[in-house]
């Protein structure tokens, strides 16, 4: 995403109801992956995951719908960011929900926590910024900490399958990236909840499709209150909820002030499936931890510089991160 220079007048913010909103959406988020594990000891993936969405994006719609002081995207870009919710919230659904089936709900978390990496590689791929060569170095880094924790994956009960659990989740954090860097543009001229709604529905669209035979079949009056509260906790919790409040933090804060939260998430997950699933860490996971939170920071203070083609034109003051 990108957001102004600040201006050196103008005051730091301090820390307020905006910070401890993007504190809960990190526990939201970081609680969201044993949630998900215990839902799938009942639920199957496909079933799991197409109710989550579906429940998501009818939400999003009533709220999106109460939203009057802003217009509808044009038709062009609604076809485009539909298109593009297929991959964010279809591909990468499908992906993630069937690594988590597989593999621990802390191996995952930190998985995705690496996602910068893979989207400040991808807009360099695409010509979109240039980073310094710290943040390279953040990258290395972030990147030997997923080889370190999928490769860990292997030592666990369950071996090969929770190692290609990881490999999914891995590959699905390419797919979010991808998104995330073609949705950028449309972030700075379509609304959060109009641009939410429409990409979750597209998504929602797939799964729900894929996930029919499965709905049709399912006995619903045998599932439970439990089970319900999981997919809600998943769905209107980690989708809708966490979501505005990531929204909200970066109008007010700022992409990079925000992003250092989401930072919290791989910490709070290992720590309540330590909890909740008795997932105790491993010495490689700890390393992995430390290598990508390290890589993190560092990339964090290395500044991404947008790559504009030479003309005599003056560029932009803008700096994304």
């Amino acid at each position: 995403m990108t957001s102004p220079h600040p201006s050196a007048a103008a005051p730091r913010p301090g820390f307020g109801t905006t910070d401890l909103g993007l504190v809960f959406m990190s526990l939201i988020w970081g609680i969201n992956y044993s949630v998900v594990k215990a839902g799938l000891r009942t639920l199957s993936p496909l079933t799991f995951s197409g109710l989550r969405v579906a429940m998501a994006a009818m939400v999003l719609f009533v709220i999106a719908a109460c939203v009057r002081d802003t217009k509808l995207p044009p038709r062009r870009d609604i076809i485009t960011l539909a298109l593009l919710g297929l991959l964010g919230n279809g591909l990468y659904q499908l992906l993630f929900i069937f690594g988590m089936s597989r593999t621990r709900a802390g191996v995952a978390a930190l998985v995705v926590a690496a996602g910068p990496a893979w989207i400040a590689i991808i807009s360099r791929m695409l010509g979109r910024e240039r980073l310094p060569a710290r943040g390279w170095s953040g990258i290395g880094l972030q990147l030997l900490g997923v080889a370190c924790v999928v490769g860990s994956a292997q030592g666990f009960d369950g071996g090969r399958d929770v190692m290609f659990g990881a490999g999914l989740i891995a590959i699905g954090s390419i797919t979010w990236a991808m998104f995330s860097v073609l949705l950028q543009p449309y972030t700075k001229t379509v609304h959060p909840l109009h641009l939410s709604a429409i990409t979750m529905a597209s998504g929602a669209l797939v799964l729900v499709s894929i996930a029919l035979p499965g709905l049709i079949t399912l006995d619903w009056g045998a599932v439970s209150l439990t089970e319900w509260g999981t997919v809600t906790y998943a769905g209107i919790g980690a989708l809708v909820v966490a979501y505005l409040l990531f929204y909200r933090g970066v109008r007010v804060l700022g992409a990079t002030r925000t992003a250092m939260y989401g930072n919290l998430q791989p910490i709070v997950a290992i720590s309540f499936a330590w909890l909740m699933l008795g997932e105790q860490p491993t010495v490689w996971q700890g390393l992995g931890a430390g290598l990508i939170m390290a890589g993190l920071l560092l990339s964090r203070t290395a500044h991404a510089r947008p790559i504009v083609a030479r003309a005599p034109v003056v560029s932009s003051s803008l700096h994304t991160s």
